[in-house]
């Protein structure tokens, strides 16, 4: 798997430094690769059922991609930044998946254009998250990092795409989180305690009387 030689991370506005040593595609028009190299992650905005990344390179002055992205649930978090990919045939860049910042169980999970999102899912075999493809070119705006989030990508329908072709509802990809069973069995352990407790009492009292 294609990992970062070095990830450095800060709270604010969860900003990440990361050193690729491979060649790594990320959402934008066609297949838009980084080279090996030095970025900056960091996150611009968030509503409430997406967010907004930037990628930029490592003096912060210039905007590779303004990405499309939802949040995305792990049980649990790590002390250090995660970046996943889907792993591509021998020779082709990984495609960046997900991002999850030091500490956090959500993470951010990248949408890609629709063409492009259909090509990775058939190759890896796995659905992909997507958006249309006209909004592609959005995601190469803005070329500083000043300028606002375009609005469009804000407001982009998201849906997945089968390795098949079909288009699905991201719920089906990914799912709500939902607490470990053994999390939910604590009420019931407890509550079996206490009838124990006081059937134990209630003998008790029986026999001194």
């Amino acid at each position: 798997m294609n990992l970062p030689s070095e990830v450095k991370a800060s709270d604010y506005d969860k900003k990440t430094t990361v050193t690729f040593n491979q060649p790594v595609e990320i959402p934008g028009v066609g297949a838009q690769v980084l080279p090996a190299g030095t970025y900056v992650f960091r996150l611009v905005d968030s509503l409430s059922n997406r967010d907004i990344v930037q990628i930029l390179n490592a003096e912060e002055t210039r905007v590779y991609a303004t990405i499309l992205a939802i949040p995305n649930y792990r049980l649990k978090p790590t002390s250090k930044t995660v970046l996943t990919f889907k792993e591509r045939s021998a020779g082709s860049p990984e495609a960046l998946r997900a991002w999850f910042y030091p500490g956090n169980t959500w993470g951010q999970e990248f949408v890609y254009p629709k063409a492009r999102a259909a090509e990775i899912a058939k190759e890896v075999q796995e659905p992909v998250l997507e958006m249309p493809t006209e909004l592609a070119k959005e995601i190469t705006v803005p070329v500083s990092p000043k300028d606002e989030t375009p609005e469009p990508l804000k407001e982009a329908p998201i849906k997945a795409i089968q390795p098949s072709g079909e288009e699905v509802e991201i719920a089906q990809v990914i799912p709500p989180p939902t607490l470990p069973q053994t999390a939910t069995l604590i009420p019931t352990i407890a509550f079996l305690g206490l009838l124990s407790l006081g059937a134990g009492l209630a003998l008790v009292l029986k026999e001194k009387r």
